[in-house]
């Protein structure tokens, strides 16, 4: 009977002490459960944050490209131009280093020029196809005359007789005008009074401010006016002109290339000194964008780097007047 009961006893305590362990193991699977689920929680919420910040930031990204996109658009929109879309620019290739050919390793002729540099920095401001058409000197005051282009870029002085076929952005480029000659003539120029003699012929670019130079402090010499600034220094050298009136940039370009050259005076220019961009006449929205382009190119360094450029191409291989010639 003792035995019995004690056996009883025995397996009491065994369920017992097996309940309590199998207890414990459920509890502590349960915790592991739950820390789990927490962790994956916990992770799963910081993913969805990050992807959350990312989608911000991208959307942030996409709003401000969509805002300079319009803003672009924008100004396009509001200009008008000859052709749709595109910015077409009249220039004169004999003009270096502001417009002319730079010959490349492969022997073909490219625009080049700050002037060239300028008007495709001012297309891509304006979110326009740049279009550049070479022609002669006059022809780009043609051109702007009969609104056959929206601009013309060709080292023009704003000259306010011009002012009636065109209207004038501010100045992008400050230049100066000088008095050329060759080296065996240079000691007959020792003053602007010298080239005022009835026995020399003194050379200008047609329809240029040099002539209005050239008329007024020569005005007792033959002044002979050449279509091309190729064909003024052409005929300095063959020794059938006695001096020309060149912008300086122009004239030192030239002299670089043709030691022969020499730049023997400065002249003084009462009207603006410097060049700006011909416009079409009255097409207010473009000029004001003109200006703005003009203004973000020479505040960034731009316009510097473009001068830059255009001297160090122009001391290479260049061609400089019209293809066709």
């Amino acid at each position: 009977m003792k035995k019995k009961l004690i056996a009883a006893i025995l397996t009491g305590v065994m369920v017992f002490s097996m309940t309590a362990c199998g207890g414990s193991s459920a509890d502590t699977a349960s915790n592991e459960a739950e820390s789990t689920t927490t962790e994956a929680e916990s992770t799963e919420d910081a993913a969805e944050a990050e992807s959350t910040e990312d989608a911000a930031e991208a959307e942030s990204t996409e709003e401000s490209e969509a805002e300079e996109n319009t803003e672009t658009a924008g100004t396009a929109a509001e200009i008008s131009t000859v052709t749709e879309g595109k910015l077409t620019v009249a220039t004169s290739p004999d003009f270096a280093p502001y417009e002319f050919y730079a010959v490349d390793d492969e022997g073909t002729p490219q625009l080049a020029g700050f002037d060239i540099a300028l008007a495709g920095y001012i297309a891509d401001y304006l979110g326009l196809e740049l279009e550049v058409v070479p022609v002669d000197f006059d022809g780009v005051l043609m051109e702007l005359q009969t609104k056959s282009v929206d601009l013309g870029l060709a080292g023009l002085s704003p000259d306010p007789k011009r002012e009636s076929i065109m209207d004038f952005s501010d100045i992008y480029y400050e230049g100066g005008q000088s008095f050329v000659c060759t080296q065996a003539n240079k000691d007959k120029f020792t003053s602007l009074e010298d080239t005022n003699n009835a026995e020399y012929e003194i050379g200008a670019q047609t329809g240029s401010i040099q002539v209005d130079l050239a008329q007024t402090n020569s005005p007792d010499a033959d002044i002979i006016q050449l279509t091309k600034v190729t064909d003024i220094v052409a005929e300095l050298l063959a020794g059938k002109l006695d001096g020309a009136y060149i912008e300086t940039a122009v004239a030192e370009s030239y002299a670089k290339n043709y030691p022969e050259l020499c730049v023997v005076l400065d002249v003084p220019y009462d009207g603006a000194e410097g060049s700006a961009v011909g416009i079409s006449k009255d097409n207010t929205a473009l000029k004001d964008a003109v200006n703005e382009a003009i203004k973000s190119a020479i505040d960034s360094g731009k316009m510097d780097e473009f001068v830059a450029t255009a001297n160090e191409q122009a001391s290479g291989e260049i061609i400089e007047g019209l293809l066709e010639d």
